[in-house]
Formats: C-alpha cells, structure tokens, sequence
C-alpha cells in the first residue's frame, strides 16, 4: 500500500504523517487540495492542522475543495480513508461521516497525552489492536468535542461504528478521561462500509522512541495490514 497525504491551505500535520508512515514502509506523497487524482492502492490520509485558517467551521472550506470529490469516489470504491484532527472535522462537513466538532467543554485549547482504547476491533483501522489495551496518543485541538444527535449517537453504536473512546491508562471509559466532552466519550468513528476513520487524537506524534512512545504505529500498522490482507 501506498499513501496519499493530502495538504489544504493551513494543513501542518502532514509531515508528520508522512514521516510516521515513511518509517514503516510507506510509500507516501503529498496530494495538494487542487489536485484530483487518487490511485486505488493508496491510504488516503488528511492529516491535523488549520485548513483555510479555520473560517467558519473548522473543515467548513476545505470540504470544497477539488481533492475532496477525488476522496469522496475513492471512499465509495472501498479505498482506506483517515481524517485526524482536523482532517475528520473535515470528513464530518463533506457529511463523509456523521456528526460534528464542537468546542471543546472547557473553552480552552488542548495539547496533552491521552488515552483510547478500541472500542471496535473489526475495522482495518482497528482489527489488529488489543482488546481492552489503552494506546497513549495525544490531542492537539481547540474544537475536538464530537456531538451528534441521540439518534445519531445510537446507529453508531448499534452499528459498531465508534472506533474509539476516551480512556485511562486502565482503559477505563470514565468521565474523567475525556478531555474534551464528547458525547460518550467517541475519539474516533467510522462510516457504514468501515473504510473511513475519523479520529482526532495524532497516532503521527506517537510514532517513535522519541517521541515518548510507538502506540500510534499500531492503527497505521492494523490498516496496512488489512490492504495486504488477500
């Protein structure tokens, strides 16, 4: 597999995201927001940062742009696609997954290690994590707090369509782990097919020694797998 970092106007996540998948094999470009062209083979990745400065809604211009009709056609087709951070706020208003970010609870900007665990384990983006096991990544978001509608809160769930949940190092879902306020403590949710996860913690900052610890090498390690898989 290969992958496909797409870059809008204020993305700068995408390096990070090139990086971490480089440093296990991947053969990653970047795809510029005008750009239209998605190859079958390819993980297609929007990555965090501050697409078109935020205006609006975060994701609101974005979602308007060419490269999203090329994301759209590829998800449709079973291709792999993951928005983090802002790449899902931009996945919800392409009305590519349900639901929306908000800001978060305590009106304040946050940066800081968290933790999830995988409350879905038959997605490609999920299959190959441990059950019950609490991945250290961290946040970086000031509207990170999903919302959506009870009826929509229940399809997810009845669907096994919540990929994560705010967690403690125990990989207890409590309270007191979410650090945003999302309801029900979603970190991440996929659409029906399973092949587009948006998620708002950075598995890209959780890629190396380095940087504290591996655990986010573990989702990226799961989906590639899964395209290998015959």
């Amino acid at each position: 597999m290969r992958a496909a970092v797409v870059v809008f106007p204020g993305t700068w996540s995408d390096a990070d995201c090139s990086w971490s998948l480089e440093r296990l094999g991947v053969e990653t470009r970047r795809v510029w927001h005008r750009e239209t062209t998605i190859a079958p083979d390819e993980l297609v990745v929007l990555p965090g940062g501050f697409s078109y400065g935020d205006y609006l809604r975060c994701g609101a211009i974005a979602r308007f742009s060419p490269v999203m009709r090329a994301v759209q056609a590829h998800a449709d087709a079973g291709g792999f696609v993951i928005g983090i951070c802002n790449g899902f706020q931009i996945l919800c208003e392409a009305g590519m997954l349900p639901g929306v970010l908000m800001r978060n609870d305590s009106l304040q900007f946050r940066c800081e290690e968290v933790y999830l665990v995988p409350d879905n384990r038959s997605s490609p983006f999920t299959r190959g994590l441990a059950s019950g096991r609490a991945l250290q990544i961290p946040i970086s978001h000031g509207e990170g707090r999903y919302f959506a509608d009870r009826q929509t809160l229940d399809r997810l769930e009845d669907g096994n369509r919540v990929a994560f949940r705010y967690c403690d190092a125990a990989g207890r879902v409590i309270p007191e782990a979410n650090p945003n306020g999302s309801e029900r403590g979603i970190a991440g949710i996929l659409n029906e097919r399973g092949n587009v996860l948006g998620m708002m913690p950075h598995p890209e900052r959780a890629c190396e020694p380095l940087l504290g610890n591996e655990d986010g090498n573990a989702i990226w390690r799961s989906v590639l797998d899964a395209a290998a898989a015959p």
